[in-house]
């Protein structure tokens, strides 16, 4: 045999290029940019000119609707109130079923929602680096868990509202429900994964760091948002309620709760299914999402379509005498997590070659608690635009 030895040199070349741009090489003029580029400057503008048309609709809309309704009660007329402000006197009723849950799911929502907007600044800022997504993913999580605060003070605030005692159960349920199901979901699923020897099994220490961040840090900060919310006054609404509900008539096919959740999350949805391809695609097929600016563009686009819909949706329900629209707002724009969901069954089917039944269960596992997620951001959104809208035009109209 013969032995042969190789030998190299290097070379090194001084270069201009700052230390925090040197990957773009790589990140930047991929053959795919321009295709991604236009995929989302178009969906922004497909939302945002649907969003404008709704805000228009609706402003001229409510203009008539409140100038008529002042210039009757300016000319006294004994004329009977039709439309929305007829149900004036219940529109501020707190919700009969459930005002608890409803308080922790819109107070984890906008904890949800806060944590990601900051995050994406962080990002913009060059903070984070889009090629190791391991520290993004510790970013969420921590300042997940540093917007604990936002979920207490918001769901104290608004089971506040809803005249309900049992705050101290309440804001226990805010600090653990999201946080503990998620944990309890991750913990088997590890198990599964500790069995099988896979190499994504998370350590020991890992699962007691994710117990030490909720229990020391997150709860916690729940609390303390808790306490200045409750210490807060109460919302202020412009009607008093009535001591007896009013009857709710027959209500059109267009209201009717399953028609309004099943067509509330498709415009939610549509506004990030194009940006969706790209994230699941850095998520689960090894590509470098880098676009921060652009999907911080399209978080804003989000919760804007979101308010849209959900005022949209809440303005048809109060004008067929229906006042009971805190659930219905908030199942409106949350089924667009739902939409999310069967979205990865279509990727899992289409892009993905996943083997074995673990594989598949992993990221259906995974899928479906990003869509909890999601569902529950869009949720939360739709609640609070709908509470701000009806104290809004409610507020601009004279009642008795």
């Amino acid at each position: 045999s013969i032995q042969v030895l190789y030998s190299y040199e290097v070379k090194w070349v001084e270069s201009t290029l700052a230390w925090a741009d040197r990957w773009d090489v790589y990140l930047i003029g991929s053959p795919d940019d321009d295709i991604h580029y236009f995929a989302i400057v178009n969906s922004l503008m497909i939302v945002l000119f649907l969003t404008g048309a709704i805000a228009t609709i609706m402003i001229r809309t409510l203009r008539k609707d409140i100038a008529g309704y002042n210039e009757m009660q300016t000319l006294e007329e004994a004329q009977e109130e039709t439309g929305w402000k007829l149900v004036h006197g219940d529109v501020f009723r707190p919700p009969q079923v459930s005002p608890m849950l409803l308080s922790v799911f819109v107070g984890t929502g906008a904890q949800i929602g806060t944590a990601f907007l900051i995050s994406m600044v962080f990002a913009i800022l060059k903070f984070l680096n889009p090629l190791k997504k391991g520290q993004t993913l510790s970013t969420l999580l921590l300042v997940y868990v540093l917007c604990g605060s936002v979920a207490g003070y918001t769901s104290a605030r608004l089971y506040k509202f809803c005249d309900a005692k049992s705050w101290k159960q309440n804001t226990l349920y805010t600090a653990v429900a999201l946080p503990g199901a998620l944990v309890a979901i991750f913990c088997v699923l590890n198990v599964f994964l500790s069995m099988a020897g896979a190499a994504t099994a998370a350590s020991f220490l890992t699962i007691v760091a994710l117990f030490a961040l909720w229990c020391c840090i997150s709860a916690p900060l729940v609390f303390i948002g808790a306490y200045f919310g409750l210490r807060a006054e109460k919302l202020e609404v412009p009607t008093k309620t009535n001591q007896i509900a009013r009857v709710i008539p027959e209500l059109p096919w267009h209201v009717h709760p399953l028609v309004t959740t099943i067509l509330g999350g498709i415009l939610p949805f549509g506004s990030v299914c194009i940006e969706l391809a790209f994230i699941m695609s850095a998520l689960w097929l090894h590509q470098i999402y880098y676009v921060m600016g652009f999907l911080l563009a399209v978080l804003i686009i989000l919760g804007a379509t979101c308010a849209e819909v959900a005022i949209v949706m809440c303005y048809l329900q109060l004008c067929s005498e229906d006042h009971r629209w805190w659930w219905k707002s908030f199942w409106n724009c949350a089924s667009a997590g739902g939409y999310l969901f069967l979205y990865s069954i279509w990727f899992l089917s289409s892009r993905l070659d996943l083997v074995g039944i673990l594989p598949v269960v992993v990221y259906l596992t995974y899928m479906g608690m990003i869509s909890i997620l999601f569902g529950l951001f869009c949720g939360a959104v739709g609640v609070l635009a709908s509470f701000w809208f009806n104290r809004t035009i409610y507020g601009a109209v004279k009642v008795d």
